[in-house]
């Protein structure tokens, strides 16, 4: 027997998870989200760093993060942090270019020199003489932010079917008909691809054309330190990129901020890039490296400017874009999900997302030669 739904979201991590939530509570119908996996959230959103950082993503992310961030503080899913974004002597040019990157954006930040820079990160080398401060910075609780989405998308209607991967989307009649490798198949009118790393593919699969959203591999390492780190240490980023370190219970979470072009896979942790990590980490303080308690890895998906995807196909009806989140899809899930439920519903915009540009997110960006319409 064919179920039949209005809206199928495809992904269950935090992207599809906040998608279905705010489309069934803004009155979209019977909706579905499908996971391939055994349980949402196995890839990207269960091996998120976990945190909002104002910054991250660059002027045209900052707006969503900005906008979700107070649904986050009232809801309790930030916990306060700060980041300091450090440099060395030769990265001078760097961090003044940082500030003037993001001045106006209404991100909070300051520049500091070596004192300051000292008195937040003990133990710094002398190499590391000047930093921008951005004090709003705050840990998500990754974990109660997804369960809270799934948890309101159940008590709102929304159906999970787990283990269920699309090997069939096809046009039938005014809607869809999705079919799994069990022979499981639904009848839909709208499908919304939320499906991560493999955003592309799914894309393909239901007859449209990849937007070239590319998985990269960022890998993290927990180690044991001494010093152990302080427990209000900010989250620490290299102004070039090559590292960012936080506390996370008595033990530091490390980065070499690595984005390796990979395949949509269930990413695994190399050790070079754990080796490289904690190199970079030695040369910015003086603490040891004691042990390397775990590592894992996950994929970040970008699309080619690096913005996020959200709108309708404008080649093919029916078919809607809600990928290449990044490593922001986290920290901009409430704004973002509210807008894309606004799009895909034709919804006027609200409180949260009345000052976002949907133009700067929409897949009609990448669009060679101007062939279709954004289609509904």
């Amino acid at each position: 027997m064919t179920e039949v739904f209005d809206i199928a979201v495809v992904g269950a991590g935090i992207a599809g998870a906040s998608l279905a939530t705010e489309l069934a509570v803004q009155g979209a119908g019977r909706v579905v989200l499908l996971e391939a996996e055994d349980a949402p959230g196995y890839h990207t959103t269960g091996r998120s760093a976990a945190f909002w950082e104002e910054c991250y993503g660059g002027p045209d992310v900052v707006p969503l993060t900005l906008a979700s961030g107070p649904w986050l503080r009232e809801h309790g899913f930030l916990a306060p942090r700060g980041a300091l974004y450090v440099g060395q002597a030769s990265d001078e040019d760097s961090l003044d270019g940082f500030m003037e990157t993001f001045a106006g954006s209404g991100v909070s930040i300051e520049r500091l020199g070596p004192s300051a820079l000292a008195e937040r990160l003990p133990g710094v080398r002398g190499e590391f003489s000047g930093a921008v401060w951005e004090p709003a910075c705050a840990d998500i609780d990754v974990a109660a932010l997804h369960q809270h989405y799934l948890g309101q998308a159940k008590r709102a209607g929304v159906e999970l079917k787990t283990r269920w991967r699309a090997t069939v989307a096809e046009r039938e009649g005014e809607g869809w008909r999705l079919e799994n490798d069990r022979g499981d198949a639904l009848r839909v009118a709208v499908v919304a691809n939320a499906a991560g790393a493999w955003a592309d593919s799914f894309a393909e699969l239901a007859g449209s054309r990849a937007l070239g959203i590319q998985p990269l591999r960022r890998t993290v390492a927990q180690l044991r330190t001494f010093p152990a780190p302080p427990v209000d240490l900010p989250l620490v980023l290299d102004i070039a990129g090559r590292f960012y370190f936080k506390p996370e219970s008595g033990r530091l979470w490390l980065s070499p901020h690595d984005e390796v072009p990979s395949p949509p896979c269930d990413a695994a942790p190399e050790e070079l890039a754990v080796a490289e990590a904690i190199d970079r980490f030695e040369r910015v303080v003086d603490w040891q490296v004691r042990a390397v308690e775990r590592k894992w890895a996950g994929l970040r998906s970008f699309a080619p400017d690096r913005l996020p995807v959200y709108g309708f196909d404008p080649l093919v009806k029916g078919l809607f874009w809600f990928a290449g989140q990044g490593g922001f899809g986290i920290q901009t899930a409430p704004a973002a999900a509210r807008l894309a439920a606004q799009l895909l519903l034709g919804r006027e915009p609200d409180a949260m997302t009345e000052r976002l540009d949907p133009a700067l997110y929409a897949p009609s960006r990448f669009n060679p030669a101007g062939l279709g319409t954004d289609k509904s």
